[in-house]
């Protein structure tokens, strides 16, 4: 046989390079223009890529901030977060890492009965958690980056308005708590959790923005973008989720602004323009008198844009598109339930077949038998009723009373105590039980029927033949007399 040649390729061969190779700062690469490092510099607070910093963030947040994490993780203008989510995401530090140090965390201070420390741990943990949580969802769905779990909101109306999606990322919505986490986000790549919250539900429940189109802009601006988590968030403030916010819930900027800045620190701190304005007209300067506007140095729809959308109007919006939802739903139901219709109902009414036997349990049993697990077949007399015994063993108890007396009746009659059962729990094929019946002239063997059906195909219990009335005693006479040698056939 003739072998085929084969070709091997040349080896590699290291080229000696042509000089040496100094080391140089990322400053001296020229990468970052002069007008981009302010820029940087804000974007650096959020992250400092390297497994260093990431340790180093770790232990700052376990050692400094974790204690108070239960206190002030809601405090939207403080650093009240362990901004450990960028590191997660590029793999500089572990989920595990992370978990071990704060459970040890939690271990001594349980010790030490500081009861603030194990709360704030329980609930960075529930944090981590979620995390997790959105990886599980996009394991098994790995639809949810483009259409939504539930698969009714495929009907939802939304609105694809460029132009108010424009305004909601620049951040000129009207309401200040929304504007100012839209400037961070955009200066900064970071914005607090319940800021992403807000500013998502804004997005889609008073402009009625498709949530995917949120989801792609998080994704292109956040330094700590993270599809999972980013898919996860923006699912359940859609109400995409079967355990997400409900999707008719909507929460009011002016009310969250005084709930999470009370201050109004952080409004003023990326809103300049609002940054006379008082603590109580901060957060809706749209309800603010002209005389303080002017004292505030605010112009409404000039330094400042009037309320995009008024909050009645946005309720009302929403309630409309939610109603709409259901019609196009129920629409869609009603339209495709004449071609396939997968509900699940019972339709046996509409169908017309023979009778069909039905199988009653018996309440006692009394039939002699050679195993507890035998399996009874009826009688002539069940047959003609059409109806089937229910498969029972026999009790142990039972079976050896009808073993040690035997009624005077059966050496009569020549059968068993019971009339209407009959063992087969060995009739097979190769093996039929055979049962005694002693009568008064001796001992006649016999077998019980495979099937109980007529010569013709027929059950039994279309006959109305007299001869299905008759004993057991009658009937073992009349196949006695029609069989030659006085033996029944097996």
């Amino acid at each position: 046989m003739q072998m085929e040649p084969v070709s091997f390729l040349p080896l590699w061969r290291l080229v000696p390079a042509a000089g040496t190779v100094e080391r140089c700062t990322i400053e001296g690469l020229g990468l970052e223009n002069e007008l981009e490092k302010s820029s940087n510099a804000l974007l650096g607070r959020g992250c400092s890529p390297g497994w260093s910093n990431a340790d180093r963030a770790l232990t700052e947040f376990v050692e400094q901030n974790l204690f108070d994490y239960s206190k002030r993780r809601f405090k939207v203008g403080a650093s009240s977060t362990s901004l450990l989510l960028p590191y997660l995401h590029f793999g500089e530090i572990s989920v595990r890492k992370v978990f071990r140090c704060v459970r040890m965390k939690q271990i001594l201070w349980r010790r030490e009965w500081k009861s603030q420390g194990e709360e704030s741990v329980t609930l960075f943990l529930k944090a981590i958690g979620l995390r997790e949580y959105s990886r599980y969802l996009c394991f098994n769905y790995p639809f949810t980056h483009e259409r939504s779990i539930l698969s009714n909101m495929k009907y939802f109306p939304w609105n694809a308005d460029a132009n108010h999606f424009k305004v909601w990322r620049q951040g000129r919505t009207g309401y200040p708590l929304v504007d100012a986490g839209m400037r961070e986000l955009w200066a900064t790549g970071w914005i607090h959790n319940r800021i992403r919250v807000i500013v998502s539900s804004f997005a889609v429940k008073f402009l009625l923005l498709p949530w995917k189109w949120g989801m792609k802009y998080f994704w292109d601006t956040l330094l700590d973008a993270d599809l999972e988590c980013d898919i996860l968030g923006w699912q359940y403030i859609s109400g995409s989720l079967p355990d997400g916010q409900e999707l008719e819930q909507l929460d009011c900027p002016q009310i969250q602004g005084s709930k999470f800045d009370p201050e109004g620190e952080y409004v003023r701190q990326w809103l300049p323009e609002l940054a006379r304005m008082p603590i109580e007209w901060i957060h809706h300067p749209w309800d603010a008198p002209l005389t303080v506007l002017k004292a505030a140095g605010v112009e409404l729809g000039l330094n400042y844009p009037k309320p995009i959308i008024d909050i009645d109007t946005a309720r009302e919006n929403l309630r409309e598109a939610i109603f709409k939802m259901w019609e196009m739903e129920a629409a869609a139901k009603s339209a495709t339930s004449d071609q396939m219709n997968e509900d699940v109902f019972d339709n046996s009414d509409s169908i017309k077949t023979s009778a069909i036997l039905k199988v009653i349990p018996k309440e006692k049993s009394s039939c002699l038998t050679y195993s507890s697990n035998d399996q009874r077949v009826p009688s002539f007399q069940n047959f003609n009723n059409g109806l089937l015994p229910r498969k029972r063993p026999l009790p142990v108890d039972e079976e050896k009373l009808h073993m040690d007396k035997p009624n005077k009746q059966n050496k009569e009659a020549g059968t068993s105590g019971r009339e209407d059962l009959c063992s087969t729990a060995e009739s097979s094929a190769s093996k039929r039980q055979k049962s005694t019946i002693s009568t008064s002239t001796g001992i006649i063997s016999f077998t019980v029927p495979q099937y109980c059906s007529s010569s013709n195909g027929r059950p039994f219990q279309d006959h109305e033949s007299s001869s299905l009335n008759l004993t057991w005693h009658e009937k073992i006479d009349l196949e006695q007399t029609s069989n030659k040698n006085g033996v029944l056939r097996q």
